[in-house]
């Protein structure tokens, strides 16, 4: 049996007449800059996002770039973020000429440890990026309480968030500005490249629409240097179809999620929560049983959308190849940390630096869980799991 790790032809069957007529309605207006169709998509994401302001890019990470070039962020500043995350994260920040400040993740949910923020601000130090792993949020109390007792700016790096909740606040909505990416493989994806910048506050908001058009507000007067940021009529029309199927979607994503725990617990496996999870005990043969344990994720709490689901195992390469010969795909998010990266080896870390972000890379992989996922495709992975770990 074949499992892909994600089925976008299985989705686009679903809502294929919605797609049809959007893209249609495009190309008769041929009104592909910017126009009704982007307008339409902002103001769908910002009331989704519970937010005031929307402004549609060319892509998450251009989100993240343009959010940061709002506040001036360049050579000598430093920003704090993780390790554990798409490239995006970090490359924005060193692009432009600032500094990556690493903190190491929490075990439990893989999103930045809080308490260990606080030591690496400096008077250099102008901005937080939390990235809201996985689609479960950061701690966002704690960090805006530090953001604001230092006067730093926070984003919110919810590419993989959209719709994720910490106390009943949407992911984007809690930070100086949120970052969604339309990227076809996310939650809610795009037909190619394409991103959001949500905000709550007016002029930030009206700088962001500047900056992606070149810093210019009125034609051929740049008040700022800014870019072509643009998101393209075609993708905000495909975004704002698959928005209107975004909340059925994270449901059958969490019932999946929930599947997944029951048929492991039930499968002869030694199961534990990442919240259980404890890096000396995870070496002790006692809990891992030889091998045969797994880590499902733990909801810390909110609305954990699982744009992945996430177990950890030991063996994890070696499963990973065993499962390919199953039919199944899975995938690695991430399998070496920012912090190891070539480009940033000037930064002068060291493996062992950040141990949970290194203990994820090597430990962690990534099963489908897509809103169309069948019982039989979920049983098949299980048990193929099982038979490998039991083996």
């Amino acid at each position: 049996m074949n499992v892909p790790l994600l089925d976008l032809k299985a989705q686009y069957a679903s809502i294929k007449a919605g797609i049809d007529q959007a893209v249609r309605e495009v190309f008769e207006s041929q009104q592909f800059i910017l126009g009704p169709k982007v307008a339409e998509c902002e103001a769908a994401v910002a009331r989704y996002s519970n937010c005031a302001f929307a402004v549609g890019v060319s892509s998450g990470t251009d989100a993240l770039l343009v959010s940061l070039m709002a506040e001036g962020i360049g050579a000598g500043d430093e920003v704090i973020t993780t390790p554990l995350t798409f490239f995006a994260t970090a490359g924005s920040i060193a692009r432009l000429g600032a500094k990556p400040v690493f903190v190491d993740i929490d075990a439990t949910t893989y999103n930045l440890a809080v308490d260990q923020i606080e030591s690496k601000i400096t008077p250099k130090t102008r901005a937080i990026i939390p990235v809201h792993l996985y689609g479960q949020m950061a701690d966002m109390d704690p960090i805006m309480a530090i953001a604001g007792k230092h006067r730093l700016v926070v984003i919110e790096d919810a590419a993989q968030a959209i719709g994720a909740e910490d106390k009943g606040r949407r992911a984007g909505s809690m930070g100086h500005y949120g970052c969604f990416s339309f990227f076809p493989s996310k939650n809610l994806g795009g037909a190619g490249d394409g991103g959001m910048v949500v905000t709550n506050d007016a002029a930030r908001a009206e700088k962001l629409a500047s900056l992606r058009v070149h810093g210019s507000k009125e034609k051929y007067y740049h008040k700022w240097i800014g870019g072509n940021f643009r998101l393209h009529a075609l993708q905000a029309a495909v975004v704002t179809v698959k928005l209107r199927s975004l909340d059925q979607w994270t449901l059958a994503r969490q019932n999946n999620a929930r599947r997944y725990e029951a048929l492991f617990r039930n499968s002869g496996l030694q199961v534990v929560t990442s919240q259980e999870y404890q890096p000396a005990r995870w070496q002790n043969s006692a809990l891992n049983k030889g091998g045969r344990c797994v880590v499902v994720p733990a909801i810390a709490g909110g609305r954990h959308i699982f744009n992945q689901f996430v177990i950890r195992v030991p063996r994890r390469n070696e499963l990973k190849a065993w499962l390919k010969k199953a039919g199944i795909d899975t995938e690695i998010y991430y399998p070496l940390p920012l912090h190891l990266q070539e480009c940033f080896s000037y930064l002068g870390h060291h493996k062992g630096d950040f141990p949970e972000s290194e203990r994820a890379a090597e430990e962690t992989l990534a099963l489908p869980v897509y809103p169309e996922l069948s019982d039989a495709q979920a049983e098949h992975v299980v048990n193929s799991i099982a038979k490998f770990l039991n083996g």
